[in-house]
Formats: structure tokens, C-alpha cells, sequence
């Protein structure tokens, strides 16, 4: 929520400074994110003078230049060459003497130095109003009435408007602050009861409001009440549409709206003043001179104010006349009933919509508008008719015209005020503070509450209808705390607390080692979104996918299936801040459905590495990754967990190639492979990058399976042998290990590929490998005999499974 601070102080009783008004606004719960001074013209015109020409001469190294003599009110005039071809003696102007700096528009600031132009100096420049942030026109200098006074400074010429700017972090329930109003209330509040003084916010007042004629009548009939209990409108006739006065433009821009036109200002104004949208119908557009407040049937189409045809659900309540919709209620406008230029005659509406169906159509439609997040958090019902009228009022006063109906105000079902009974021990108990009752009726007095009963031992209060979050005695509690100011909570001495015990602590320490030894390798730690966007993946893939019913946006609508993509959107996202050499790991979960209703998790640890896995140094170049470096971290990190793959085997994968996963008691526990280019095209990235995976589930229960078993150094030394063979080109080297374990040699501790050989001698589609085996008997020393046996039984099933030719 953007707060004006010369907005707000206006409904203020007393001047607060803008750095005590940011304290205060934090302590009362209404978190100040960001307290920046804006400026209408950026720089604010400080330094810039207004001059007066004396006299102008021909610039006698150049036909284009003048130069010029300035006055600028004291001292010596000064000279100034100046390029504008409609500077002329006795003209008032805008000067830029030396050491000033400006802000042109859609340029850098520059500071005006002493300058020597064609060989002549100059003290300054002449400004035209880009140059200084008053306009767009660069076609000469700025020449001003003849009134203006040499040496004036250009801020009090100009008043240029500036303020101060606070970005409040309010939370869902707090709808009573999302206008300046209600910020109001809140802050006279805190200063009643700290200043021990009674402080009520100047709220304009409406009892100047009347009918000036009823020549323009419009009905209104609402047909779906549980979804709009309240509708209030009034017709205005003759008003004339034109730009709003200044200072109503500057109210706007100052809190990021841009201004419109005089109308649709003024609504805007409103819903910022108070809380309450508002929207304006071109009177003349309404057929039959009938709002009726409805649904519409299924899939009927409507074109909304940005000239887009949208689909309805029959659940979305539309505002409507005699032949048809008009407008999404409390969402967005259509594009034939608003307010245009030729507009003479308006219907003014100021409705309550319920919230939770305001907030599925904005969703469904992807209108996250200004007047829809108020909706969908409940706004004040009690206020409708208030707003109209002071909205009523501003229209006549700024755009003319006549009140031109009574006010309609349909509201079948009055509400009643919420009543709440909160004991004084349970305040105590709750705050940790002990309040005198009169503290605690001034507080919720000053914030509307009403009395309804003051016991001893109990306080019974009616809430505001502005507060439709409260509901329970902690909430009472809470508006005191916040009041007296959360700073102001007491930290009692001593903290009584029941220690809990950890069941998984196991799995928490292992995710703790593991991100520990991925550090230990220079790798950092992401941390992605667990909602992704479903253009990532196929048809094929979405069947499984968890969408999101109410998505946040149309690019945020499922749950990720994998980490592969989201790890893919801060790879393309670094790349592009120019940090091209990544190793990034994550812990985090996969979703996915098996069918309606049954949906499951996978937690799962994954990790991607892209660019130069080492830098280069003077004892060495940088060492490109690849598929190998993968693969020997994902082994490595197994091995660091005590478990051994019964299997490494290649697996196909539409988005990864040269994919293997491991397997161990014939559970997938992890995989590793490259990205392919046609997903990395997706994300715009242009490098190769590799990814690899833990099933954490599999892996946890492998782990939690084994009992750790500690062993002595071996007391006898291993041996080392090797085999060269020629085998075909396509054979993998996880197809030599597998034959190799099929033999379940128990005194072959290591297996290992130390070599590859490609040349046509070998033959058509072969390679030449070398593989060591190393051996060890932690009983005895081995002998020749032993080990020669089980050499020849690996060449034996390497030349049956494998075809290959053992090289002597």
C-alpha cells in the first residue's frame, strides 16, 4: 500500500514528521517497507535561478551559437553561449549556473561546468524544459512571463511539488488500511494515547451533499444479493470531462497512478482516500435506464475496457443493464459503458461485493486490479453511501454538473455489528501486560470501537464495520498491543518452555552433510520457487502435474514436477548477469498426481553445474565442465552416504542425454546427465549445462537401513592389475563394470577406466579401453596364483558378453 505523507497529514490533527510518522507506522503493525522523497521534476529544480537577457551578439566562431549576457539578480552579469534560435534580449529564463546540476528527460544528470564553446567561455546554460524536466520541447529555451523576477530561484517560481512516499507491508486482514483514511485512524490513535490527548482524524464531511433535480432516474435491482449485499448509485448530469485540476494530478502521480481524465481521477482519489472503489458509468450507455446486478449464463462473451473479449463463468457477477452486461463487478469495466471525452451524464457506483467471489473472478480472468484487491480482502459495507456522496460532491465541484437523482441504496439485509467479550485476565495473559481499563477503552474507542457493556472482570465491545477481520477476543488483544506500539511488548525475565524431540533428526543431519561436502566444492545453494510454469513441459508430461486452482499468475500455475526447470530458470538468470561459471545445488520437492484426488511428493536433492568447474590459474588453464565431472560428484556423494549402486545403467530421457541413472536394491536412487538444447533453448541458454539428481526418499531409506560399521586400516598391501581391450564404439563403460560385478568377485575392491583409445587401425567402429582392477585380502598378502585366477575370470566374461578382443 503507497501512502502520500501530505495526503495523510491532511486528515491529521497535528504535524508528525515524516521520520516519526515511519516509526510510528512500524510500531502500529503497518510495516513502513520503503519512506522515499519524491519529486515531481526530478532534482527538484535546486540551484536553477530564473535570468533575465541583457543583450545577445553573434557568436564569432559559429553561425549557430549566440552569445549572451545573463543576469542572474546579484553580481556580475554572465556570459553564456547558447545554441536555442528564439533567445532575444529582455527575455526572462531559466539558468543553470556553474556547479548546478540537471535532470534532462531521458538523459544522464549532468553538472554545468565552465566551458569553452568555439573558443569562447561559458558560465552556465540557458535551459529549454527537457533539459530541466518541465516538458518534452527541446524546439528553443524556455521563455517565461515578463513578471519574473531575475534571480528568484526556479523551485519557488515553479513550486514544483514533492513529498514524501511510504510503501506500507500490510497484511491480508488488514483492509482497514489500505487507504489514507484508515492509516489516519490509526495514527491519531497512537497519538491519543501516547500524548495522553484526544485526536480524532478531520474526515471531510458530507452534509453538504442534495438532490439538485431528479431528471435522471436509474434503477437498480440485484438479483444475486448473497454476492452483493449493498448497492448504493446516483446520477450527475452535465458534467464536462477534462484533465483534473493540478493538484489533483499530483495526488495520483505522487502515489504511481497516472491521471486520466477528471472522473475517473476522482474515483481513483476516492478509493485511495477511503478504501472504497468506486466506478463511473456513462449514464447515457445505460439501456433502459436499468443496473441490474446479476450472473450471466455460461461462456457468454463480454469485451472488457482494454478491448479484450473474455469468456464468462456463470459464477463471475456482472453489472448489467436491460439488454446486457456493462461491467465485471468490482473487477474491471466494460469497454462500452465507461466513461470517454463526449461523456455528459454519469452513473455513480459504491456497492460491497462479496469478497472470496471477487477474488475467484479476478484470478480466473487475470484482472488483478486496484479495485479487486480491496474487494477480496472485505471492505467497510456500512460505508457505501458516505463515499458516494463525497465522491458525488468532488464531481460537482470539479466537472460541474447537477446531482441528478436521490441516492439509490439497496440493501435488503443490514448487517450487525460483530459484539466481542474479552476478560481482562485473558488481556493480561495474552499481552504479558497488565492494562488499566480506561487505556483499554480509550484504545479501542479511539479505533471505533463501541462500549456495550463495562464490567469488572469483562469488556464487551461492537466492532467496525472497517474491521471486518476481528472476530475473536486475540484480535481485541492485538488491536491494544498494536495501539500502545508492538515495540512496547515486555520481554518477560524468564521464558518457561517444553522441549520437543525430533524424529527425523537423522534425515535433517544428513541433508546437513551433504550440503556441507557440495559446499566443500565450491558449489553455492539456490533456492527456487516450488510453483513453476506449465509451458515448461508437454502435453504428455502435464497429465501428471499438480495445476494451481487459483493460480498467482498465468506463469506461475503448477507445481513443479522435478527441480530440473526451476534450476534452469537461475542458470538463464545468472547467464545473463554475466556469472557464466556455475555449480548450484538445491533441496526441495517434486509433485505429481497418479489420478483425481491422489496427489504425491518426492523430496529430492539435485545440483547443476554449467561453464568452467575450475579457474584458470598460472599453473594451469580452466577445466570446462561436463558429463564426467556430474557424474563423479553423484558418486561421490553416494559413496559419502555408505551406499554402493548395485547398477549404473544408461536411461533415456526426453530431456537430458547421455542419462544413467543408479540403482541400489533395485530402487532409482539418482541420475546425471546433459540438458539437451532444445530445453535449454526454452530458458534462452546458450552454454552447456548438466544436471544431476537424488531421489532423497530412496536414499534416506537406504541409509536408515544400515548400521555404520568402522573398520581398521588393511594391514596388507593391494594389488593392482590391468586389462586392454578393443570393443565396439558403442559399448559403454558401465556395460564393462556390470560384467565385471556379475562375477561377485569379494576381494576386487575397485574397478576403474584409465584410458580410451580411437584410431581406424583397430577397425571400423572400434575403441581400444584400459581398465585396473584393484584387488586386496585384508587377511593375508595375495598371491600371483590368486590373483591370476580371477584376472582370467574377468577375460573370460568380458570376451563372452562383451565381444571384446583382450589385448596382450
Amino acid at each position: 500500500m503507497t501512502i502520500s505523507y501530505k495526503w495523510l497529514s491532511e486528515y491529521l490533527t497535528v504535524t508528525v514528521e515524516p521520520e516519526r510518522l515511519a516509526r510510528i507506522l512500524t510500531s502500529i503493525g503497518l510495516e513502513v517497507e520503503s519512506f522515499e522523497k519524491y519529486e515531481e521534476i526530478k532534482g527538484g529544480l535546486k540551484g536553477l535561478v530564473i535570468g533575465e537577457v541583457l543583450s545577445t551578439e553573434k557568436h564569432p566562431n559559429a553561425d549557430k551559437l549566440t552569445l549572451t549576457k545573463v543576469s542572474v539578480g546579484n553580481g556580475e552579469p554572465l556570459q553564456i553561449v547558447c545554441g536555442a534560435p528564439n533567445v532575444a534580449a529582455g527575455q526572462k529564463v531559466v539558468v543553470a549556473k556553474v556547479g548546478t546540476t540537471i535532470y534532462p528527460i531521458n538523459n544522464e544528470p549532468l553538472t554545468m561546468k565552465v566551458a569553452k564553446i568555439r573558443s569562447v567561455e561559458s558560465h552556465g546554460m540557458i535551459c529549454a524544459e527537457d533539459e530541466i524536466g518541465l516538458g518534452a520541447s527541446h524546439e528553443g529555451i524556455l521563455v517565461l512571463k515578463e513578471d519574473a523576477i531575475a534571480g528568484t530561484p526556479a523551485v519557488e517560481y515553479f513550486q514544483p511539488y514533492e513529498d514524501w512516499i511510504y510503501e506500507l507491508g500490510i497484511t491480508p486482514n488488514r483492509m482497514d488500511a489500505m487507504s489514507h483514511w484508515g492509516v489516519a485512524k490509526d495514527v491519531c490513535a497512537y497519538l491519543s494515547h501516547h500524548d495522553k490527548k484526544h485526536y480524532r482524524p478531520k474526515i471531510p464531511t458530507t452534509n453538504s451533499f442534495k438532490t439538485d433535480n431528479r431528471s435522471l432516474t436509474v434503477s437498480v435491482t440485484v438479483e444475486n444479493e448473497k454476492s452483493c449485499q449493498r448497492y448504493s448509485g446516483v446520477s450527475i448530469t452535465g458534467v464536462t470531462i477534462k484533465e483534473s485540476p493540478l493538484w489533483l494530478q499530483q495526488r495520483l502521480k505522487a502515489i504511481g497512478l497516472r491521471p486520466i481524465n477528471n472522473i475517473v481521477d476522482i474515483t481513483n482519489f476516492i478509493q485511495h482516500e477511503t478504501g472504497q472503489p468506486l466506478h463511473a458509468f456513462d449514464a447515457n450507455e445505460i439501456r433502459g435506464k436499468q443496473v441490474i446486478v446479476r450472473n450471466l449464463p455460461e461462456e457468454t462473451r463480454f469485451i472488457t475496457l482494454d478491448e479484450k473479449e473474455r469468456t464468462l463463468s456463470k459464477e463471475d457477477l456482472m453489472i448489467c443493464d436491460a439488454e446486457g452486461g456493462m461491467c465485471i463487478a468490482g473487477v474491471f469495466g466494460g469497454l462500452h459503458s465507461g466513461v470517454t471525452e463526449k461523456t455528459s451524464n454519469i452513473f455513480l457506483e459504491s456497492a460491497w461485493f462479496n469478497p472470496v467471489d471477487i477474488r475467484k473472478t479476478s484470478f480466473r480472468h487475470g484482472l488483478r486490479t486496484d479495485a479487486a484487491t480491496r474487494f477480496e480482502k472485505n471492505i467497510d459495507i456500512s460505508n457505501t453511501v458516505i463515499v458516494l456522496k463525497r465522491a458525488a460532491l468532488m464531481i460537482k465541484e470539479l466537472c460541474g454538473g447537477q446531482i441528478a437523482s436521490e441516492i439509490v441504496d439497496v440493501y435488503p439485509d443490514p448487517v450487525n455489528k460483530t459484539e466481542i467479550s474479552i476478560k481482562h485476565h485473558y488481556l493480561k495473559k495474552l499481552s504479558g501486560k497488565n492494562y488499566h481499563q480506561d487505556t483499554v477503552k480509550n484504545i479501542l474507542t479511539s479505533l471505533g470501537f463501541e462500549m456495550v457493556k463495562e464490567g469488572i472482570d469483562e469488556t464487551r465491545v461492537a466492532v467496525p464495520f472497517s474491521k471486518p477481520d476481528i472476530s475473536l477476543p486475540a484480535d481485541i488483544v492485538e488491536e491494544i498491543l498494536r495501539i500502545d506500539g508492538l515495540d512496547n511488548v515486555e520481554i518477560p525475565t524468564a521464558i518457561t518452555i517444553t522441549p520437543s524431540v525430533e524424529e527425523n533428526y537423522l534425515g535433517h543431519a544428513l541433508k546437513e552433510k551433504v550440503a556441507n561436502y557440495f559446499v566443500g566444492l565450491g558449489f553455492n545453494e539456490m533456492m527456487t520457487n516450488s510453483i513453476t510454469n506449465a509451458a515448461y513441459f508437454t502435453e504428455e508430461e502435464k497429465h501428471q502435474m499438480v495445476k494451481m486452482l487459483n493460480s498467482l499468475s498465468t506463469e506461475l500455475n503448477i507445481l513443479r514436477p522435478s527441480l530440473l526447470e526451476t534450476s534452469l530458470e537461475v542458470v538463464a538468470r545468472n547467464l545473463n548477469h554475466k556469472n557464466n561459471d556455475l555449480k548450484l545445488f538445491e533441496f526441495g520437492k517434486g509433485y505429481f498426481t497418479s489420478g483425481a484426488g491422489r496427489y504425491h511428493e518426492m523430496e529430492q536433492y539435485c545440483m547443476v553445474v554449467s561453464g568452467n568447474v575450475t579457474d584458470q590459474t598460472w599453473k594451469g588453464k580452466a577445466l570446462a565442465s561436463d558429463f564426467f565431472y556430474v557424474k563423479g560428484v553423484v558418486s561421490a556423494i553416494l559413496e559419502l552416504l555408505g551406499i554402493k549402486p548395485d547398477a549404473i545403467e544408461a536411461l533415456p530421457v526426453p530431456k537430458l542425454h547421455d542419462h544413467i541413472v543408479y540403482k541400489s536394491n533395485g530402487e532409482l536412487v539418482a541420475g546425471a546427465g546433459e540438458v539437451n538444447q532444445a530445453l535449454l533453448a526454452q530458458f534462452g541458454i546458450r552454454q552447456p549445462v548438466f544436471f544431476g539428481a537424488f531421489n532423497w526418499d530412496a536414499v534416506l531409506k537406504l541409509v536408515l537401513h544400515q548400521t555404520p560399521v568402522i573398520k581398521e586400516l588393511p594391514r596388507f598391501p593391494s594389488v593392482i592389475r590391468d586389462i586392454s581391450m578393443v570393443v565396439s564404439k558403442q559399448l559403454g563403460y558401465a556395460d564393462v563394470e556390470n560384467s565385471v560385478n556379475k562375477l561377485k568377485l569379494d576381494k576386487l575392491q575397485e574397478v576403474k577406466l584409465f584410458d580410451i583409445f580411437e584410431s581406424e587401425k583397430l577397425g571400423a567402429d572400434k575403441k581400444s579401453i584400459a581398465v585396473s582392477f584393484t584387488f586386496l585380502d585384508e587377511e593375508k598378502t595375495l598371491t600371483d596364483k590368486e590373483i591370476d585366477g580371477w584376472m582370467n575370470q574377468i577375460r573370460s566374461a568380458l570376451e563372452k558378453e562383451l565381444n571384446a578382443e583382450i589385448r596382450k
